[in-house]
């Protein structure tokens, strides 16, 4: 989707300022914001690329000033409400008022724990042979999906030679929206600068992104 979230190549944010020694939570609330979304996942209430989308979905100034955490907080919110699983005035409660929606897979329970926090694996079998293999110039397509998508704006109708390929993989596209895996191909793609920035950019810059088979057309 096209969101204030994909800010690859926008001006006027100032410098990034990498904080020294920064903790993982700067506060509790945050460790149990992470603790929700994994949890809830994990029993089945949604996958990763469906968080995600409702992440990216918060209105422009919420946003942006929002910090990390509280992104994923007000994200997780809106997630449960449009599923279900919990109801706004609940929310405005503090608490339940009617019997739950049943997950998925059942209560989250500590047997749970190591699945949870053991990084999940996306490769599957390709549905199609590769169109495309290192070396191929593609160009990335000029598309504005509604909902999630992987494809920076940046890139968008400029053209890269593709520098490996990693198989098939869950397609987040297809995945967001609940409509299944539809696996796709996962390139490398790279960029020169000057293709994505103008004659103006630094010569000696490469741009790399991970791009799927349905972002990509011959050039």
């Amino acid at each position: 989707m096209n969101g204030v979230h994909d800010m690859g190549g926008m001006d006027g944010f100032g410098k990034v300022e990498p904080e020294p020694n920064e903790p993982m939570f700067h506060t509790e609330w945050e460790g149990r914001v992470l603790a929700m979304v994994r949890a809830m996942g994990a029993a089945g209430a949604f996958n990763i690329d469906t968080s995600r989308f409702y992440r990216e979905a918060l209105p422009p100034e919420v946003y942006m000033t929002s910090s990390y955490y509280k992104k994923w907080f007000l994200g997780l919110e809106d997630l449960l409400v449009a599923k279900g699983y919990v109801a706004a005035d609940e929310i405005a409660a503090g608490h339940a008022i009617k019997p739950a929606k049943p997950l998925k897979r059942g209560k989250f329970t500590l047997n749970d724990v190591v699945r949870v926090m053991t990084r999940g694996k996306f490769g599957r079998a390709a549905l199609a042979p590769a169109k495309f293999k290192p070396g191929d110039r593609v160009r990335a397509k000029n598309i504005h999906p509604a909902t999630h998508t992987r494809l920076p704006r940046y890139v968008r109708g400029h053209v890269g030679i593709v520098e490996r390929g990693y198989g098939a993989q869950v397609f987040p596209d297809s995945a967001a929206n609940e409509a299944g895996e539809n696996p796709q191909w996962l390139y490398t793609v790279v960029f020169d600068s000057a293709e994505l920035w103008g004659p103006d950019a630094d010569p000696t810059v490469k741009i790399s992104i991970d791009a799927f088979e349905p972002y990509l057309e011959a050039a």
